[in-house]
This record gives structure tokens, sequence and C-alpha cells, in this order.
């Protein structure tokens, strides 16, 4: 009975040291930026009007992509596949379980940035919309 518990425990321990391990890589990664968002499913990092972008590793910031936000045409936010206006009320916002920032781009492929919490991501959305009207 023990030694399954003990199991367990190891296993819940090195699966917080790797979360860890990635939070620590991304506080050095985010230093570049003015404003950055750490999320188990993506970063983005902000300099200028510079939008930076990766997946969370252990061993580093995965599938790196930069552009300028004044390549971005749309800015929206889905929920479960479903296309959500951001302007809307937090209260307002359907509940789900899949959160996903869109940036459509008119040169290149729209740019999909997941995230685990539904308030941060439309609060990203906003802030992005208001920094590529100004």
């Amino acid at each position: 009975m023990w030694l399954p518990l003990l199991a367990l425990f190891i296993g819940l321990a090195w699966l917080g040291w790797r979360e860890y391990q990635k939070v620590e890589i991304f506080q050095a990664w985010e230093r570049q930026f003015d404003r950055a968002k750490y999320d188990i499913l993506s970063v983005l990092g902000m300099k200028d009007m510079r939008l930076t972008w990766g997946v969370p590793s252990s061993k580093g910031i995965l599938e790196y992509g930069s552009f300028e936000l004044a390549e971005v045409s749309e800015i929206y936010l889905t929920v479960d596949d479903r296309r959500v206006e951001i302007d809307l009320d937090l209260a307002d916002l359907p509940k789900g379980k899949r959160f996903v920032l869109l940036l459509d781009r008119a040169e290149d492929e729209a740019v999909r940035l997941p995230f685990t919490d539904l308030e941060l991501a439309a609060k990203w959305g906003k802030f992005l919309q208001d920094a590529r009207q100004s």
C-alpha cells in the first residue's frame, strides 16, 4: 500500500520540478520584453510593437515566432472553437475549457495563442487591440 503512494509522491514531485524549471526559464526570457505572459500552454512577450511567442519547456522556449503588431489584421478570442467578441464584459464571457487568442495576419498564417485562463486571454486581447489602434 505504501509503495504506490511513494511512487505517486515521487511522480508529483518530478512534475512540480519540471514546472518550476519552466517558470525559471520564462522569468529569464521575459526580461527582454516590456510586457510578457506565462501560461503552461504558451508564452508571449511584447517589446515596443514586436510580439514574440513560444511554448514553455524545461529546456527553453520552443516554437519561437516573432512579428510586428502592425502585421495583425484582426484579433479575436475563441472559447471551445467558438468565436467570442473580446469587448464583452468578463462576466458575460461563455464558460468553456479551451481558450485561444487568434491573431490574424494579412501576409502569414494566423497565430494561435492558447490560454488556460479565459480572463487573462480576454485582457491580453483587449490590450493588443488597444496597442494596435494607437
